[in-house]
């Protein structure tokens, strides 16, 4: 027999010690125990790794269809001069496309799935993206957004899957970043101002004087933080004063005694909104308007007006500007039913489905309240003869099915809370909605066409 080199009840015992186990597991059971230490190496692609039916590959797919010149325009990093490529906005907004499919918001948490999540990584296919490149390509391309979303639908209307003859439109109300305890009224905000500008000059001051404290980046960046803090104070100073002056001519008007404005120093757009649970709370009111045959959104408009009285002359005006054509018709619910509303639109050549106010009671005392009253209009007496007939009450009923339809579409997909702030960049957030919802209708669309 050949002699063994090491003892084998030294080596046994050297070696590294196993959990204890009785007698008879030891003879009876066999586990297979997990080594999650065990290095491992893989040959793969990231296009094998996702299936050929994932839905991530229909939204490269789709974006890849857009004309995006528009975004290439200001891209100075050419062939033949110095520079680092930029990155293809292509893939940025296929990133925020699939993140509003999934509810994911915010530009911190889109650029960690980026890093993390296996269908992030594929539309990065290893271009490294972080927050601030997200955020400015969302906030910062309001405009593009606003000629995409355009374009879509123009190429929707050239294939005959939008007609734009009747549209439903509708508000929702929603959460703003700002916080209840950042209103103030205008005595508060002056004293905020001028805590502000001495908080400028302080750090200009102690940076002057002692320049070796903090590093160049952190001068800097307290500065810009002061900076912008400063001018958010001035904007809602300025708001608030204008919201005073809506108050007390309204008040004038009414007789009633003016309620103090308050404005918000992190948010000035925000305004305090009646929600649909009843509660307040500071918000924007964002208003889709929806092409009733395809349930496209051909209309996006974000207001800090907490009503939507008066919101439909300006949608009909946005839609006639964007695709070149007046719906016919126009369905909305009694909070856009005004008399002035409903002569504008019927200016613009639109007529409109609306509930008239106090119907069912006045049907209830055995009166009639789609008989004109004298002090109506032509455009007024004829909508409340119109809304008489059961023709228009199937018409008003297409209302619910689309315009509240669209709305539940964008809270599920993530519309619940703001994460940015001014109308400009939250209207930049419901365009990005919007062409998400467009882009997977219009691809539902043409396949039913055939």
């Amino acid at each position: 027999m050949a002699e063994q080199l090491f003892d084998r009840a030294e080596f046994e015992l050297a070696g590294p010690q196993k959990p204890a186990e009785s007698a008879n597991e030891a003879a009876a059971v066999r586990l297979r125990r997990p080594v999650r230490d065990q290095v491992e190496f893989g040959w793969s692609a990231l296009d094998q790794l996702i299936d050929s039916d994932h839905p991530v590959r229909l939204v490269w797919e789709l974006v890849c269809r857009l004309d995006l010149s528009p975004w290439l325009c200001d891209v100075q990093a050419v062939a033949g001069r110095p520079g680092r490529d930029t990155t293809d906005p292509r893939l940025l907004l296929s990133l925020w496309v699939y993140a509003t499919l999934q509810g994911v918001g915010s530009a911190r948490e889109l650029a960690r799935l980026c890093e993390q999540h296996l269908a992030y990584r594929w539309l990065c296919g290893g271009v490294t993206v972080n927050h601030r490149l997200l955020s400015e390509f969302r906030t910062d391309g309001g405009a593009r957004l606003d000629e995409l979303h355009v374009s879509l639908i123009g190429s929707l209307t050239a294939s005959g899957l939008v007609m734009l003859n009747r549209v439903a439109q509708d508000g929702m109300k929603t959460r703003a970043l700002a916080g209840k305890s950042s209103f103030r009224r205008r005595p508060t905000l002056e004293r905020c101002l001028e805590e502000a500008r001495e908080q400028v000059e302080t750090l200009k001051r102690l940076a002057a004087e002692d320049a070796t404290e903090l590093t160049a980046r952190q001068r800097a960046a307290r500065q810009r933080a002061a900076a912008e803090r400063l001018d958010r104070v001035k904007e809602a100073l300025r708001q608030c004063e204008e919201l005073q002056a809506q108050r007390d001519a309204l008040a004038h008007k009414s007789g009633r005694e003016p309620k103090e404005a308050r404005t918000s120093t992190t948010d000035p757009d925000a305004r305090t909104m009646k929600m649909a649970d009843g509660g307040y709370r500071p918000a924007v009111n964002i208003q889709f308007a929806t092409d009733v045959e395809s349930r496209i959104v051909v209309g996006v408009e974000v207001t800090n007006d907490g009503t939507d009285s008066g919101q439909l002359p300006p949608m009909l005006d946005r839609i006639a500007t964007d695709h070149g054509r007046m719906p016919g018709e126009a369905l909305v619910d009694g909070g856009f039913a005004t008399l002035d509303a409903i002569q504008q639109a019927d200016a613009r050549g639109c007529t409109v489905y609306a509930p008239l106010k106090d119907e069912q009671p006045l049907l209830e005392q055995g009166r009639d309240p789609y008989l004109p009253k004298k002090s109506d209009s032509a455009a007024v007496a004829d909508w409340r003869t119109r809304m008489g007939t059961q023709a228009a009450k199937d018409i008003y009923r297409l209302r619910a099915q689309t315009a509240e339809w669209i709305n539940a579409v964008c809270r599920n997909r993530g519309l619940t809370r703001l994460l940015v702030r001014g109308l400009e960049k939250c209207r930049s957030v419901a365009l990005l909605q919007v062409i998400t919802h467009n882009l997977f209708q219009g691809e539902r669309l043409r396949i039913a066409a055939g």
